[in-house]
């Protein structure tokens, strides 16, 4: 079974709480964003290719049989790519309800809005941004 979606974010929270310094944490994000899937060539492209970001992400959602919405997304940016598997760790594979209900909150809460650059601050709104609509269109 799948964990609960405020259970990964405790699991986030508590992960980048047991790093020290920042140095430590961005590369914890750029070992979550190697280990994040490559996604299909079919996806990379302008019609695809995520709008506010200063680097390239690739995002496409997909309802699965079940109802739920999976997400898969890619960037060329070694750090952006940390971010995005974060975010995809608690926004895919949820109900549409789920995503639109949960605040991306956590993000705040592991200090991610005072260590971001102001143009990755807006890549990550913008991805969350796409996220929700993503689940408020597909529901």
């Amino acid at each position: 079974m799948e964990k609960g979606i405020l259970a990964e974010i405790e699991e986030i929270i508590d992960e980048f709480s047991f790093f020290d310094d920042w140095a430590d944490r961005y590369q914890h994000l750029i070992d979550l964003g190697r280990k994040l899937p490559s996604i299909p060539n079919k996806y990379k492209n302008e019609s695809y290719k995520l709008s506010g970001c200063q680097s390239t992400v690739f995002f496409v959602a997909k309802k699965t049989e079940d109802d739920l919405i999976q997400f898969k997304a890619q960037s060329d940016a070694a750090i952006v790519q940390g971010l995005v598997a974060l975010i995809l760790r608690v926004y895919s594979g949820r109900s549409a309800n789920e995503i639109i209900d949960t605040s991306p909150d956590f993000l705040t809460q592991i200090g991610l809005d005072k260590h971001l650059s102001p143009t990755r601050k807006n890549g990550l709104a913008s991805m969350i941004s796409k996220i929700k609509s993503s689940a408020m269109e597909l529901r």
